[in-house]
């Protein structure tokens, strides 16, 4: 793992965002760094390999693909990461509002 991708787990594992992300995760042909099953979201923390020539555009064709199987997915730097961790965890927040459904009023209350 990278430093980013350790900063990041140390604030996702235990549901500590409110919802539960794995790590390595397979998804088709990729492994994908985090991912919330629950909201079908993968977050990717790239790395200085991300940007030698040629693998940016297989990053794309990856999450082509993974979007086409469904996922959601969230890119980041890993300087990002390091750098401004709270931006990311913020943008990750509110990535979960947007996909994570809220019980509609008539539900609330039911057991």
């Amino acid at each position: 793992m990278t430093m980013g991708e350790i900063a990041l787990w140390r604030e996702l594992k235990n549901k500590k965002l409110g919802v539960r992300f794995s790590r390595q995760i397979p998804i088709d042909n990729y492994i994908v760094d985090f991912y919330c099953k629950e909201l079908r979201l993968a977050l990717e923390v790239d790395g200085s390999v991300h940007f030698i020539e040629g693998q940016q555009e297989k990053a794309t064709i990856r999450q082509n693909r993974l979007e086409y199987l469904g996922v959601c997915v969230i890119r980041f730097s890993d300087l990002d990461v390091q750098n401004n961790l709270s931006w990311v965890l913020e943008e990750i927040k509110k990535m979960i509002l947007i996909i994570k459904p809220t019980p509609s009023p008539s539900q609330e209350g039911k057991k």
